[in-house]
């Protein structure tokens, strides 16, 4: 039973829709006033977004097709969480080489968000990864259409900041990034 007033019940869990990637969840819930109502959202595993930097300090970027919004999306490199990875950080060099081709001689955890937890049970785990090389070939999943290419921080940023990246999980990597991680790092050689 939840103690918090504000907590809802959760009476019934159902699937009402399954697909490779996510869930529609339907859930039976009662409401701290009592109400008995149903809730639906989505649900899907964990993944991993990557802001890879190359030793010249480029970000290594992806233009990928977006069937949703009818586009290529340039963004960085982002995936799922898969039962074979033996932690997140196994997860974001796998999906940096994957996507791109690229490996990062480090990675550091940047933040965890839950970028939509009103409409989805998404989590999703940033990360900055340094000293980024191609190295081998792409390996794409059989639904991905992605050109990797590097740009500039200083590009990537003015990109965000006119609106021409849009991806979410983009933005929010970038405005972490540069608010806390940078600043951060600049703090310790001063």
């Amino acid at each position: 039973m939840p103690t918090d007033p504000l907590a809802w019940e959760t009476r019934e869990r159902r699937v009402a829709y399954s697909c490779p990637g996510f869930e529609i969840v339907n859930e039976s819930v009662r409401l701290p006033d009592g109400t008995e109502t149903e809730f639906d959202y989505l649900s899907e595993p964990a993944s991993v977004c990557v802001l890879p930097f190359t030793p010249a300090g480029d970000v290594v970027c992806i233009e990928e097709w977006r069937q949703a919004v009818s586009r290529i999306n340039r963004g960085l490199p982002v995936g799922g969480v898969e039962p074979d990875d033996d932690d997140l950080e196994a997860a974001a060099r796998r999906e940096l080489a994957e996507e791109t081709g690229y490996e990062a001689e480090g990675l550091e955890t940047l933040v965890t968000v839950e970028p939509a937890n009103g409409i989805a049970d998404t989590l999703v785990h940033f990360f900055v990864a340094q000293g980024c090389r191609p190295t081998a070939e792409q390996q794409l999943d059989h639904n991905e259409s992605i050109r990797p290419i590097e740009l500039s921080l200083e590009a990537l940023t003015d990109a965000v900041a006119d609106g021409e990246i849009r991806d979410g999980r983009t933005v929010l990597a970038l405005s972490y990034y540069q608010l806390f991680d940078a600043a951060y790092s600049r703090s310790k050689t001063e």
